[in-house]
């Protein structure tokens, strides 16, 4: 059987396939497919599934159903009928009437009236991802049951399904690392929050039982040790408040780097003493691996200013420069000697710092002097 797409068909499968590539979220691939899938082959309904191993789906995305239409229609379908076929025996089915389907047993009340059907599984290797399948071909119809999909159709739909297992299979390992680099940044805190917070609460619990132990004693010396337990307890909560902020998901995907950086440093003015501001000006949408790594060095360059640089006040610009972006963090803490940190070994993140700029290509630098606080500068060039 030929998979050459027909001459007509070329563009508009590159099209579908440069779509499939523009993003890296499993959702959003899998929508893209549906929708691509339904404009090339021109139908008026087209669904995708993926499997789970429990006889339902996993994932499950519809295009040509209104909101109030897949309301309506209720739970997901189970992996039965034509749908069967397909995932458990990962081959095509090209029907006049889905209906005459040996297994077809009906569908929901509110669900639209299907004839004419076309279905391609998508595979990776041996195993199938899923399937998609679209119903009523949307043109003249010459006969009651319609105009049907055809063998053309049939080959559009495969070589789409072929791209669609590349783009899913790089969603997916993209998500996955994702996690694991999620997982490695939470290692990583709760590391910190042993070594930091459970030490202090520690060493809180015997300050405490010492004040107790010279309350009717010494009642001087009592004193003394709770005014040591205030001011344990004073960095225990800092500590944590830190922690807290950077387990705060970064929500980058759903409001942005601005927004994103605007809430983090309203949440650190209200957690600390000093005043922590942030604008942004003319900033277009960057790759998300730049804004991510933007986050990174902001949140870093602020914990400096507000647990190291004794800072009364900390500003955050972000300010669009052509396809790039710059961002700014400047402080008016005690400062430092960078040549000086640098021989001594003591980066206070800025080896990861850049590291992180250099890992999008970009650029970081640092100004700074002993008693007259801190400038750091990220620079990426956009995509």
């Amino acid at each position: 059987m030929s998979t050459r797409a027909p001459r007509g068909g070329i563009e508009a499968v590159s099209a579908a396939v440069l779509a499939m590539n523009r993003t890296l979220e499993v959702r959003e691939v899998l929508q893209t497919i549906v929708a691509s899938a339904r404009e090339l082959l021109g139908a008026e309904y087209a669904a995708l599934g993926v499997p789970d191993d429990h006889g339902g789906f996993a994932q499950f995305v519809v295009d040509g159903v209104s909101d109030a239409q897949w309301k309506a229609i209720g739970p997901l379908p189970r992996q039965h009928g034509v749908l069967a076929a397909m995932l458990h025996e990962g081959t095509p089915q090209r029907l006049a009437d889905v209906r005459d389907f040996d297994s077809f047993a009906g569908w929901p009340r509110a669900h639209p009236v299907m004839t004419d059907f076309i279905g391609m599984p998508i595979v990776d290797g041996d195993e199938i991802l899923g399937a998609v399948f679209l119903a009523n071909k949307q043109c003249a119809r010459t006969t009651e049951g319609g105009c049907g999909f055809t063998q053309a159709d049939e080959d559009l739909l495969r070589i789409l399904a072929d791209h669609a297992a590349i783009a899913l299979t790089n969603a997916r390992l993209h998500e996955r690392s994702r996690e694991l680099t999620l997982a490695g940044e939470r290692a990583r805190i709760a590391h910190e929050l042993h070594d930091a917070v459970s030490q202090k609460l520690f060493s809180l619990r015997l300050t405490a039982q010492a004040a107790a132990a010279l309350v009717d004693g010494n009642p001087g010396r009592a004193k003394e040790e709770i005014r040591n337990v205030a001011a344990l307890a004073a960095e225990a909560a800092d500590e944590l408040r830190a922690v807290v902020v950077e387990l705060r998901p970064a929500a980058l995907d759903e409001d942005g780097l601005v927004a994103t950086l605007r809430t983090q440093a309203d949440v650190l003015d209200r957690v600390h003493t000093a005043g922590v501001t942030f604008h942004a000006f003319q900033v277009r949408a960057l790759p998300s691996s730049q804004e991510e790594a933007l986050l990174r060095v902001a949140q870093e360059a602020l914990h400096n200013a507000l647990r190291h640089a004794e800072a009364g006040t900390v500003s955050v610009t972000l300010e669009g420069r052509g396809k790039g972006a710059l961002l700014r963090i400047r402080d008016d803490g005690r400062g430092f000697d960078p040549t000086a940190v640098r021989r001594a070994g003591r980066h206070l993140g800025l080896v990861s710092m850049r590291d992180r700029a250099d890992g999008v290509g970009g650029r970081l630098t640092v100004e700074s002097e002993p008693g007259k606080g801190t400038v750091i500068e990220m620079e990426v060039p956009g995509g």
